[in-house]
C-alpha cells in the first residue's frame, strides 16, 4: 500500500439476499468511523463510485451459483489482498445449497417461464470451494458488530475479537428457560455459535442454527439423541440442520445421517 494512503475497502455480491451488506449500511452512526479508516472503493450497493485497482480489504457476500460467478469470484480473489466472506451463504452455501440435494433440472421449468434462460450450476457452494479466504464471518445476516470488528481489526493489524461459545451461553446470560428442556422443541443452541443474542429463544422459538456450528466442538450426535428422546423424527432433525448453515461440514453430516436413518427405519 502506497505512504498515507487508506487501505481500500470492496464489497462485493453473489448468490444471496443483500442481507449482510444491509448490516454494514446499518451501522449508522458507525459507518462514517468505516469511512473515515478506509476508502470504500467498491461497494454497488451503497454508492456508484469506483476506485479500480487493488483492494487491500474485500469483503465478498453470497454463494457460488452460477458459471460465470464460478469465474468471477477468482477474478475478485486477485484483486484482493485480504479477502473476507460474510454471511451464511458465502461462509457455507446459504439457504440456496439445498439444491445440493436435488435435481435442479427437474426444478427450474416449475419455477422460471422460460428455463431455457437459466444458466445455473448443480450446487450452491462457499467461497472457500472455489479460492483462498482469510477469514469467514458467520451470521444470516452477520452481526453488525461482529462486522465492524473485522474491518476494525484488519485497519488496526490485529485478528478479531469474536465469541466462541454457543447460542446457549447467550440464553443463561439473557434468563432464557432452556425450549428443549422445559418444552422438548427443537433448538440448534447448544451446538451453534453465538451472534445473535438468542433472538429466536428468546421470542420462544428454537434457534435455526444461523451462525453455524461452534468451531471444533458441535456434538451434533448428541443433540439429536436429546432431541430425539423428545420425540422429534429423523425426518424433522434433517431439515432442522439443513437450514441456513446446512451446507457446513458438521451439519451437513448430520443431516446426512438423519436421511440415512429415516430411509432405515421400517
Amino acid at each position: 500500500m502506497e505512504p498515507h494512503r487508506k487501505p481500500r475497502l470492496g464489497v462485493w455480491k453473489f448468490a444471496s439476499c443483500d442481507g449482510c451488506q444491509l448490516s454494514l449500511l446499518d451501522c449508522e452512526d458507525e459507518i462514517m468511523a468505516i469511512a473515515g479508516a478506509v476508502d470504500i472503493a467498491y461497494f454497488p450497493e451503497a454508492t456508484r463510485g469506483e476506485v479500480k485497482g487493488v483492494y487491500d480489504l474485500s469483503l465478498v457476500e453470497g454463494s457460488i451459483t452460477t458459471p460465470h460467478d464460478a469465474e468471477r469470484i477468482h477474478a475478485v480473489r486477485r484483486v484482493s489482498k485480504v479477502l473476507v466472506t460474510i454471511g451464511a451463504c458465502a461462509t457455507a452455501g446459504g439457504i440456496q445449497s439445498l439444491r445440493n440435494y436435488a435435481e435442479v433440472a427437474r426444478w427450474v421449468p416449475l419455477v422460471y417461464a422460460n428455463p431455457e434462460w437459466i444458466h445455473t450450476l448443480q450446487t450452491s457452494t462457499p467461497i472457500s470451494h472455489h479460492v483462498k479466504v482469510d477469514y469467514e464471518l458467520q451470521g444470516c445476516p452477520v452481526d453488525k458488530h461482529q462486522l465492524l470488528e473485522v474491518v476494525l481489526a484488519f485497519v488496526s493489524g490485529r485478528r478479531p475479537f469474536l465469541p466462541s461459545h454457543a447460542v446457549c451461553m447467550d440464553c443463561k446470560r439473557r434468563g432464557v428457560v432452556c425450549l428443549t428442556v422445559a418444552k422438548g422443541e427443537a433448538c440448534l443452541g447448544p451446538v451453534t455459535r453465538s451472534g445473535c443474542n438468542a433472538l429466536c429463544p428468546a421470542y420462544g422459538r428454537g434457534c435455526f442454527g444461523c451462525f453455524g456450528p461452534i468451531r471444533g466442538s458441535a456434538n451434533t450426535r448428541s443433540l439429536s439423541q436429546v432431541l430425539e428422546g423428545h420425540g422429534h423424527t429423523h425426518d424433522e432433525l434433517m431439515r432442522l440442520f439443513r437450514g441456513f448453515t446446512g451446507g457446513t461440514e458438521a451439519f451437513r453430516k448430520a443431516s446426512e445421517q438423519h436421511e440415512r436413518d429415516a430411509s432405515e427405519k421400517p
